[in-house]
């Protein structure tokens, strides 16, 4: 659900040896040191040919009764769910029932430019409308049940932000009216989709659309880190993000469905080379993920305080899969270890200092909105239950780690803020921009 596209957009110089044998006691060394510096709760599964060749799991599902997570621990994937749904619009092509150039019209007349906007536009981020996770109370809402009819009213009031196919922007509306026809078609809830059209077939036993999270089913919370230690996040009532984020699934039964998928046991070949067009880096329901002379292909998910990347790489029967319930530090950093692991290619351990712990009276007094002479947006920082966000006007909220006592980084975007007396300090890309708290 959470636009972290750019998790994918991995560019790095590999050597081109295949890999031998998996060195999994590098893979050990590496989450033997994310568990002991406590920067990231969840699992991983390296396969190849669809048999596992590594799985682990690291901290907990529960943490309030200690409950620590194991291979089969189910969490929610967010918008890795995507790929599930453009797999079952695809299959609906393939029968017939469907095609990428039918209009949005046909099933939801009342949406703005349903009249130009495709199945293919929708399922490839072009559709031109507003992302409805972005809206400013979104946070305050998404907790609750929806209906499709509130949905419906929800995207209407919204509206566009451009033109269908004037460019591609991502947007977790183009996989709710999906979710939609696909239900529309097949007269069946999305549900019930999901688990004939993939899930019975490959014979995924830990895999299913989510509802409210059931530890006793060794399904796993979700968390944020604050002050030090792990704090529960709130819960995303399943009927808001459908078919855009709402399966649960473990690392290995997500290896099992993209290994099938891109060896072509799901859909058509002529569907499937559709899907690996990318126009604007998007493709249908999938992301790139190029790595020297190996092409990999997957999808990012994020929701509530769950991470996961997913990836495949067909010409060498590979895929890898990183789940969480609580990060402080960047996955793409972990993937990048795990991936060069996998190919013989040298890497350093990431290195992790003792977690500073700011006073909560000290975040209080960071609190507030700062402006900038030559910066065009306000920044709001916020004392979340002891941990520091950061908000520039119109755009999601980051956290923000501390290196000091005033000094705060948010890594996975290259920030540095510096706040002391009244004033905040911005740095990312070599440009720093200096702000004063009104």
């Amino acid at each position: 659900m959470k636009n972290i596209v750019a998790l994918l957009s991995i560019i790095v110089v590999f050597a081109s040896a295949e890999a031998q044998d998996l060195n999994t006691q590098k893979l050990d060394s590496l989450f033997d040191l994310v568990e002991k510096y406590d920067k990231m709760m969840g699992s991983v599964a390296i396969s190849k040919n669809g048999e596992n060749l590594y799985t682990r799991s690291i901290g907990y599902a529960d943490v309030e009764n200690k409950k620590k997570a194991n291979e089969n621990t189910k969490y929610r994937i967010g918008s890795i769910t995507k790929t599930f749904t453009a797999t079952i619009i695809l299959q609906l092509i393939d029968e017939g029932k469907l095609s990428l150039n039918t209009t949005l019209d046909e099933f939801y007349p009342e949406v703005i430019n349903s009249s130009k906007i495709t199945i293919q536009q929708l399922l490839n981020h072009h559709s031109g409308l507003f992302n409805f996770t972005n809206s400013e109370n979104y946070l305050s809402i998404n907790s609750n049940k929806f209906s499709k009819e509130e949905l419906l009213a929800l995207i209407k009031e919204n509206g566009k932000v451009f033109e269908p196919g004037e460019k591609g922007e991502y947007s977790n509306t183009n996989y709710l009216l999906l979710t939609f026809i696909a239900e529309d078609i097949e007269n069946q809830t999305f549900d019930a989709i999901v688990e004939k059209s993939i899930i019975k077939p490959l014979k995924l036993k830990n895999t299913q659309v989510g509802k409210v999270i059931n530890s006793k089913k060794n399904e796993a919370y979700s968390y944020s880190r604050k002050m030090g230690t792990w704090k529960k996040e709130r819960e995303t009532h399943m009927s808001v993000p459908l078919g855009a984020g709402n399966i649960i699934s473990t690392p290995t039964d997500i290896a099992k469905f993209y290994t099938a998928l891109l060896d072509g046991k799901l859909l058509s070949a002529g569907s499937l080379l559709n899907m690996k067009i990318f126009e604007d880096s998007y493709g249908l329901g999938l992301f790139q993920l190029p790595y020297n002379e190996h092409r990999g292909y997957g999808h990012t998910g994020g929701i509530d305080g769950f991470s996961s990347m997913a990836g495949y790489f067909p010409s060498e029967k590979m895929a890898f899969v990183l789940t969480s319930n609580g990060s402080n530090i960047n996955l793409n950093d972990i993937a990048l270890v795990v991936l060069g692991t996998y190919f013989n290619h040298p890497y350093e351990l990431p290195t992790y200092e003792k977690e500073i712990i700011v006073n909560n009276n000290t975040l209080n007094l960071y609190e507030g909105v700062y402006t900038s002479d030559n910066f065009p947006l306000d920044i709001t920082i916020r004392n979340e239950e002891g941990a520091l966000t950061a908000q520039a006007t119109g755009q999601s909220s980051f956290p923000l780690t501390p290196t000091s006592q005033n000094v705060f980084i948010f890594k996975p975007g290259g920030i540095t803020v510096t706040i002391k007396d009244h004033t905040l300090s911005l740095e990312q890309g070599g440009m720093i921009y200096e702000f004063t708290k009104q």
